[in-house]
């Protein structure tokens, strides 16, 4: 049996720096098939226990091997309403595939790249996902259509309510729209994805902020549950000097601007005003997802990180992808003051060197600055990507119960206020799609128990 998985194919990075199209090809037939043939088909699969939204990883992976794909895609769907997604932006090497036999003494199944071989192929066949149970009369409102709230939307059409999502944008997917550049995860995939969920009888209206033109009370009153699936938006400062300056952004405002609003384009009506040098200060995904954007715009573009490269927290493949584009890793560093000019533009920031301690209770090395490193570096613009919070709009006129944090509480699924549940990034913090998701079938589970 062979112990090595098979590679997917890329775009040359000398090539795709100068696009915005997906930098993975994905597996074709042949690949997959030798891929699937791989998989020991285990009495006691261990890498069902690592995936947050429990797909029947072995039975779908037969199907492949059987070569009955539909029959693969209604096993994902099962379990996922997203598997396009979830095959390209999921951190399986962390979550299925880490528990994966075929680890322990080769490559672990490349779970993740089956699952969107499988998701592509019922795109381009037509497949179906499962048929919904006929209706019960029941009316589920979900404010807000990222990942956690699509998956909800999801489970409950397929379970027979009547399901309608509230979405503020002009698109649905909330993250999966506007936070993750094309060329990890294609719009068009997303659109897919969305449509899907209509064809299941979801309805979708965008352009309607909740805390507004609807309140929560308002559909609290019309519908028998609400789930609150709004996500975590609002962008994180470091709050050093500097940083109300002209070329100082959020990386949420650069992907938002690129993703839902195209603003690298000559004609756009949000262009984005280029550096010629950036540094985009973070290591997480949203950080890579900014600066190979940024890349691919001409921006002689930068991470800085104030840990090494050990501990960065962006998936390891975006973090190899971004250092073959020719991003520029400036690690160990961190900024304490953006220097501007007099019409308060960018001329560069002022740095210093950290020093790793031991790790913490969490896991996590500390940090401490070297006073005596301060030095200077020269950019003309900068991007924050150090983690977001929830922006809870949505929440007005509803006293709604908030934590410390200012996360909704929830005792499993279920807020402070009647049958109104919550989950996603606005009860957690910012977290993957994949925990989003695993929220929305949480959520769905209690929803259909509570109203039946």
């Amino acid at each position: 049996m062979n112990d090595e998985k098979v590679k997917g194919r890329l775009q040359e990075a000398s090539e795709r720096v100068h696009n915005f199209q997906e930098v993975e090809f994905g597996y074709n037939d042949e690949e997959a098939l030798k891929e699937a043939s791989r998989c020991l088909q285990c009495v006691k699969p261990r890498c069902m226990e690592g995936c947050p939204v429990s797909i029947e990883i072995p039975k779908f992976i037969k199907a492949i091997k059987d070569g009955n794909l539909k029959e693969a895609y209604e096993i994902i769907t099962n379990s996922s309403s997203l598997p396009a997604v979830c095959g390209r932006v999921c951190p399986q090497e962390k979550q299925c595939e880490a528990k994966c036999v075929k680890g322990l003494k080769g490559d672990a199944i490349s779970i993740g790249s089956l699952e969107r071989y499988v998701a592509d192929q019922a795109i381009l066949n037509g497949f179906a996902s499962v048929s919904p149970k006929e209706k019960n009369g029941k009316k589920v409102a979900i404010v807000g259509s990222g990942p956690a709230g699509l998956t909800c939307a999801g489970d409950l059409a397929k379970a027979g309510y009547d399901v309608t999502i509230y979405e503020v944008l002009h698109k649905a997917g909330g993250v999966l729209t506007y936070g993750i550049p094309e060329f990890r995860l294609p719009k068009s995939i997303v659109q897919k994805e969305v449509d899907s969920l209509k064809n299941l009888g979801v309805n979708i209206l965008c352009d309607v902020p909740v805390g507004n033109a609807i309140t929560i009370p308002d559909l609290q009153k019309e519908y028998d549950a609400v789930f609150l699936g709004t996500g975590a938006g609002l962008p994180k400062f470091m709050g050093i000097e500097g940083e109300n300056a002209n070329q100082v952004f959020s990386a949420n405002e650069i992907l938002t601007r690129i993703n839902l609003m195209g603003g690298y384009k000559e004609d756009s009506k949000t262009p984005i005003k280029k550096g010629k040098k950036a540094y985009v200060i973070g290591g997480g995904n949203v950080a890579m997802d900014a600066v190979r954007s940024l890349k691919r715009l001409g921006v002689d573009a930068h991470i800085m990180y104030r840990r090494s490269d050990e501990e960065l927290p962006a998936r390891r493949m975006e973090v190899e992808h971004a250092r073959d584009e020719g991003i520029v890793f400036d690690m160990l560093t961190n900024p304490v003051r953006i220097l501007t000019d007099e019409a308060n533009n960018v001329t560069g920031m002022e740095v210093v060197n950290m020093i790793l301690g031991e790790a913490g209770e969490d896991g996590r090395r500390s940090v401490t600055e070297d006073k005596d490193s301060l030095h200077t570096v020269d950019c003309d613009m900068v991007v924050m990507a150090l983690g977001t919070s929830p922006n809870h709009g949505a929440l007005k006129m509803s006293k709604i119960e908030l934590s410390d944090r200012g996360l909704i509480v929830v005792e499993g699924s279920h807020t402070s206020l009647d049958n109104v549940y919550a989950g996603g990034d606005a009860v957690t913090g910012a977290a993957t799609v994949i925990l989003a998701m695993e929220a929305g079938k949480k959520a769905a589970r209690e929803i259909m128990e509570k109203i039946g």
